[in-house]
């Protein structure tokens, strides 16, 4: 059997490597039409800001290492520049040489990847322009910084790869300023979860405008679409990618509904003996069966992964995943899995919301809070998403939670997991823990919760009880209408409460106020609710009045 692959990054070479594993017998060809092979494209921001000085530490393996390894030829700076399905042939061009030829197949896998998305912007194919896709893109960014030494820098887009780049340049001492074209930053996030990393970055110092987009760019500044001028020695268009699916489409291979190729579970396409794999393709959720587009780094390997085992006669198959992500910003640590809340209204749940502000550890160990937003379907209690802010522990949570969600957990499940403790690591009750216990006495306790965004929309007359102490009502602040009854007075206040109105109690991070609201039932109150993440998430998910770049 021969089986060729085309594309030679993530997907591809996991697709040849297993394939091998699996049939020692069978001649294994990738054709790759860049230099580099097999790269960590996740780490090329940080060599462009130098925490990583050597490129070769993110492209370990060769075409020689694959061939003496696995015995899989791979052919760099080879394009395949058609596919002849029903005579099993592809054509390739050497873009060294320019000599094309033909080459045969019994098995075919597309993994060609994604294409970085050019926007129509005048002046976006000048020389100070860049996109970061691969190897030689970073390469190219940075040998153009030492040798222009650029002062003044525009990111367009707040995704993963713009906010790494930010924080690079930032270390090359450049004035730089991150631009995005919606109303809120980073997509992954919720919008309230978005505005409370967005007012973190403003307290930093970093220059973000939204609801702009590039519409020029010169030498040295840029135009946006509202009219204002920023200065850019050099310009970094992070504004997503595109699934690089011409050659699966003229051949009349099925596309799906979010334009990249339809495949099965076993990456199979509608054509016969050709699979295909990585940032091409679209998969599914793991929670609602649905389509979607998730060009990550561990959803190609997956996916290649099982299309080589396919292909070779193996039991795997794809599950689905839940679009789990994270991200290094300064001392920030940015994660999410599952379904944002969004996309869980958007599927038709009645959702339950909870902010959960605690600690990584306890505080005499230095501890250092993270702020979890978990959203949770009320009729099967079963968690669906989770959003995580914070400096300390973010990966150890977010992966427990992407665990939690993928086996289907309830949200009464989650108090009763054995997780590790010592004070080094973790406080006697995880934030793992205390996020199940709010939201199953949320749905199950008869503790409400209310949110922020609740608040400023109810249009019935509503009592809101701020438990803090007096200074801390005077000194930070308090949410619009709230009257001051320190926890530990409340009880003999009672009586000057309505018991039939709509309460809602709150402290700065959400435990007194939870106590507060346990009083307040205990003596006949009959709707309370106490304030999702206290008046600490209230105050920092506030949009600014002004932007930092203005």
């Amino acid at each position: 059997m021969k089986i060729v692959v085309i594309g030679a990054v993530a997907a591809g070479t996991s697709a040849a490597a297993k394939a091998r594993r699996n049939d020692d017998f069978a001649e294994i060809i990738i054709y790759e039409k860049d230099r580099d092979i097999s790269y960590s494209g996740c780490g090329l921001p940080y060599y462009i800001g130098g925490e990583i000085e050597d490129i070769g530490e993110l492209t370990p393996r060769n075409s020689a290492f694959f061939k003496k390894n696995y015995e899989i030829e791979i052919k760099t700076e080879h394009e395949v520049l058609e596919i002849k399905n029903d005579q099993k042939f592809i054509s390739v061009k050497n873009l060294i040489t320019g000599e094309v030829f033909n080459d045969y197949y019994d098995k075919l896998i597309i993994a060609t990847g994604a294409a970085p998305f050019v926007p129509n912007v005048e002046g976006i194919q000048k020389q100070h322009v860049f996109f970061l896709r691969n190897v030689q893109n970073a390469i190219a960014i940075k040998d153009f910084i030492i040798k222009n030494k650029p002062k003044t820098a525009v990111i367009a887009g707040t995704g993963f790869i713009g906010f790494e780049v930010l924080e690079n340049l930032l270390h090359q001492q450049m004035d730089v300023t991150i631009v995005e074209v919606t109303d809120k930053i980073t997509p992954n996030l919720d919008y309230d979860m978005a505005v409370y990393l967005e007012n973190l970055l403003i307290s930093k110092g970093i220059k973000l405008l939204k609801s702009r987009s590039i519409t020029e760019i010169e030498e040295t500044k840029v135009h946006l679409s509202d009219g204002l001028m920023l200065q850019a020695d050099m310009v970094i268009m992070a504004t997503g990618v595109r699934p690089n699916i011409s050659l699966a489409k003229n051949i009349g291979i099925t596309l799906g509904a979010t334009g990249a190729i339809q495949v099965n579970t076993k990456m199979q396409t509608n054509v016969s003996d050709i699979y295909a794999c990585g940032d091409c393709i679209e998969t599914f959720s793991a929670i609602t069966g649905k389509p979607v587009y998730r060009p990550l780094g561990s959803t190609a390997n997956k996916t290649g992964r099982i299309a080589g085992d396919a292909l070779t006669g193996g039991r795997l198959f794809y599950r689905g995943n839940l679009g789990t992500g994270i991200f290094k910003l300064f001392d920030l640590a940015i994660a999410s899995t599952g379904l944002s809340e969004r996309e869980a209204l958007a599927e038709g749940y009645e959702i339950e919301i909870c902010h959960n502000i605690k600690p990584d550890k306890p505080t005499y160990f230095k501890g250092e809070e993270m702020v979890i937003k978990a959203v949770a379907d009320k009729k099967s209690k079963r968690l669906l998403g989770v959003q995580i802010i914070g400096t300390a522990g973010v990966d150890k949570r977010i992966d427990v939670f992407a665990t939690l969600i993928t086996y289907k957990a309830t949200v009464d499940e989650l108090f009763h997991l054995d997780l590790a403790y010592a004070p080094p690591f973790s406080t006697t009750k995880d934030p793992v823990h205390y996020t199940g216990m709010i939201l199953d006495n949320a749905i199950n306790g008869g503790r409400k919760l209310m949110t922020a965004k609740e608040i400023e929309t109810m249009t019935e007359d509503i009592q809101i009880i701020d438990v803090r102490s007096v200074d801390d009502f005077n000194r930070k602040g308090s949410v619009d209408q709230a009257i001051n009854i320190p926890h530990a007075n409340l009880r003999e206040k009672l009586e000057g409460l309505d018991k039939n109105k709509v309460t809602v109690t709150y402290c700065n991070k959400g435990v007194t106020g939870n106590a507060a609201q346990n009083v307040l039932i205990n003596h006949g109150f009959k709707n309370v609710y106490t304030l999702s993440g206290g008046h600490k998430f209230y105050v920092g998910s506030q949009e600014q009045k002004k932007s930092s770049a203005t």
